[in-house]
C-alpha cells in the first residue's frame, strides 16, 4: 500500500509536540483524524519545541522556554523546563504586548495565562497542554496519541522533523499562507505561531487554516 493510501485509510499523521506551533503546522494537520505525538526521541535544541514567534510593534518577536539538559541525550518527555528563568511573565508580557488590542484577545489571553502560569515542570507536558488548548478553540476535532517506542519511519503520514525554524516553510510545500488582517506593519507576516491566528481572526481560524491547504482544497474540487 502507497503512503497516500494509508494516509486515506489511517487518517493518521507522525508529529513533533511544538511550543505553540507556527499556522504551518496546523495546516500540515488539517484532514487527519489522529496525531501520532514522537515523545520517545531525543531533544533537540533550536526548534519550534521551545519557541515561537509573534508579531510585535517593530518586529517579529521569538518566545523561548529556557530548558534544563538540553545539552545532553535526553528524552524529549524528560526536559524539565527552567523555572529559575523569569520566563512566564516575560511571555506574557510579551504576547499582551504584541495581541492586547486584538479583536480576540479577550477570548483567547486568559486561557493561554492559565495554562502558562500553571504547573509544568517539563516543557513536553506544556506543549501537550497548550496544544490540546489550541485545537478545542481551533474546533479541530483529532485524537492524540503518543509514542510507545521511538521508529525512524512509521508507515502513515510523517512531519516529524520537517517543520523546523531553519528551513523557510516555502520550500517544504506543506503551507500556501492565505493571509488575514495583522495588528502591525503594511505587509502580511506569514508562519507566525497559531495564537497570532487565534487573536486576529478567533472563530474564523480555521477556515483560514483550511485555505492555506491547497492540497486539501484541490482534492476536494
Amino acid at each position: 500500500m502507497s503512503d497516500s493510501e494509508n494516509d486515506v485509510k489511517l487518517k493518521k499523521i507522525g508529529v513533533d509536540l511544538l511550543y505553540l506551533p507556527p499556522i504551518e503546522f496546523f495546516v500540515a494537520i488539517d484532514g487527519y483524524d489522529t496525531l501520532i505525538i514522537e515523545n520517545q526521541d531525543h531533544y533537540q535544541k533550536q526548534t519550534y519545541r521551545n519557541r515561537a514567534s509573534i508579531l510585535m510593534a517593530n518586529k517579529v518577536g521569538d518566545l523561548s522556554i529556557p530548558v534544563r539538559g538540553g545539552n545532553r541525550k535526553v528524552f524529549y518527555k524528560d526536559i524539565l523546563i527552567d523555572e529559575d528563568q523569569n520566563w512566564k511573565k516575560l511571555h506574557l508580557r510579551g504576547i499582551q504586548s504584541a495581541y492586547g488590542k486584538a479583536p480576540f484577545f479577550e477570548y483567547v489571553f486568559p486561557d493561554l495565562e492559565a495554562i502558562i502560569s500553571g504547573h509544568s515542570d517539563y516543557l513536553f507536558e506544556l506543549n501537550l497542554k497548550l496544544l490540546t488548548y489550541c485545537l478545542k478553540f481551533l474546533r479541530v476535532p483529532v485524537n492524540l496519541e503518543l509514542t510507545d517506542v521511538y521508529k525512524e519511519k512509521i508507515e502513515i503520514k510523517d512531519i516529524r522533523g520537517k517543520i523546523h525554524p531553519k528551513t523557510s516553510f516555502d520550500r517544504r510545500n506543506i503551507y500556501y499562507p492565505s493571509e488575514y488582517m495583522q495588528l502591525f506593519g503594511l505587509d502580511f507576516v506569514p508562519n507566525l505561531s497559531i495564537i497570532d491566528l487565534m487573536f486576529c481572526e478567533g472563530p474564523n481560524a480555521r477556515k483560514i487554516i483550511a485555505s492555506s491547504n491547497k492540497k486539501l482544497l484541490n482534492n476536494t474540487r
